[in-house]
């Protein structure tokens, strides 16, 4: 996700008019935009490889009476209560912000109510980017987001959109390896813990991948130690990274949004626990995850900042290797180019995989 500040080396990228919401309209526009699906036939599943079918969009922008909404983008979603819980950032003409939608399944998403968390206690404000689990040791849902620099909110009732509390900060301030000249700040965090800390994950748009730490039983306050733990050129690790423990295993794993010349793609690491070394997954070159070159039925110039869905809605961020494997992901139609990053029409898409891949091989036989 980036912030109006920082746009460094941003590709004009759109998708289709903002008015649409209901599934067939949004069908409509996915026959009128892209056309860069792939065949079945292009896209046979193999061990070490990723292969996914995606979704046509299936949540987009809906009327808001304050202003003209561009997009919806930066999904986080768990399926807790018997329904979907979607948090997105929403980029409109008053800038940017964060809402929610659920639904029983899928196909019910185009049509669920949007709510703008403005209007709850967090408030107006830059927000953006968000992240949301249970953790369980204090019973509280935690929605994390950057607001400039990380926040969070809690509540006890996910259901309810009005009972998230003020925005809170993690850090009274920025480590120093954030600060320029040396840092380039830093966007797009993500916690993750295991039995004795937790970690916040961000990236900074410069190839980096760094994280904080704190004990658990001081969560959420105590983050300190901030590092780089992946280094990359920089359009090799650009921003937008989530983190998963594989169900079963201490293998834990990262997906960091990157850019290549058919647009934005998502690339994947492996690490024996969250304080090891982080080593590509597969073989291939550029260790892929999900590109436009491995998704059947792409209507999107690449795939944009996304999240797993996970087997568990707590801070262990489970990723079941056994399942299929479903990303919910950002897209957008390379025909359109507004001249204002803002104005970037996203909407949600959901890919699920086909076959086996270097994750579902990590179930037991």
């Amino acid at each position: 996700m980036k912030t109006q500040k920082n746009m460094r080396g941003m590709k004009a990228l759109a998708f289709c008019p903002v008015s649409l919401a209901a599934a067939a309209m949004l069908a409509g526009c996915v026959n009128g935009g892209a056309s860069a699906g792939l065949s079945p036939s292009s896209l046979a599943p193999s061990h070490g490889a990723f292969y996914w079918k995606s979704s046509a969009p299936l949540i987009g922008p809906q009327a808001d009476p304050s202003q003209t909404v561009y997009a919806v983008k930066d999904p986080s979603v768990v399926f807790a209560n018997g329904k979907y819980h979607v948090f997105m950032t929403t980029a409109g003409s008053k800038g940017w912000g964060i809402a929610y939608t659920s639904f029983a399944d899928w196909p019910s998403a185009s049509t669920a109510p949007i709510f703008p968390l403005d209007k709850s206690p967090i408030g107006p404000g830059y927000r953006a980017a968000p992240e949301v689990f249970y953790f369980a040791p204090k019973k509280l849902w935690y929605l994390i987001f950057q607001g400039g620099d990380p926040m969070y909110s809690t509540t006890t009732d996910i259901d309810d959109p009005m009972s998230w509390g003020p925005a809170r900060p993690f850090f009274a301030t920025a480590p120093d390896i954030i600060k320029p000249p040396a840092g380039k700040g830093w966007l797009d965090f993500y916690i993750i813990c295991d039995d004795a800390k937790c970690y916040l994950f961000n990236t900074d748009d410069d190839g980096h991948v760094m994280r904080s730490e704190t004990g658990i039983d001081q969560f959420p306050n105590g983050f300190h130690n901030t590092v780089i733990v992946i280094t990359q050129p920089r359009e090799d690790a650009f921003e937008a990274s989530s983190h998963y423990r594989v169900k079963g295993t201490n293998t834990y794993l990262t997906v960091v949004e990157a850019i290549s010349p058919k647009g934005r793609y998502f690339r994947i690491w492996k690490s024996e626990g969250l304080e090891g070394n982080w080593v590509p997954l597969g073989t291939a070159a550029k260790n892929p995850f999900a590109t436009a070159d491995n998704v059947e039925g792409i209507w999107s110039e690449g795939v944009s900042h996304g999240e797993l869905i996970r087997d568990t809605t707590d801070q262990t961020q489970v990723i079941d290797p056994c399942k299929p494997l479903r990303f919910l992901f950002q897209g957008n139609d390379p025909s359109v180019h507004p001249s204002d990053y803002i104005q970037l029409p996203y909407r949600l898409g959901l890919l699920t995989a086909k076959g086996p891949n270097p994750i579902s091989d990590m179930c037991p036989k």
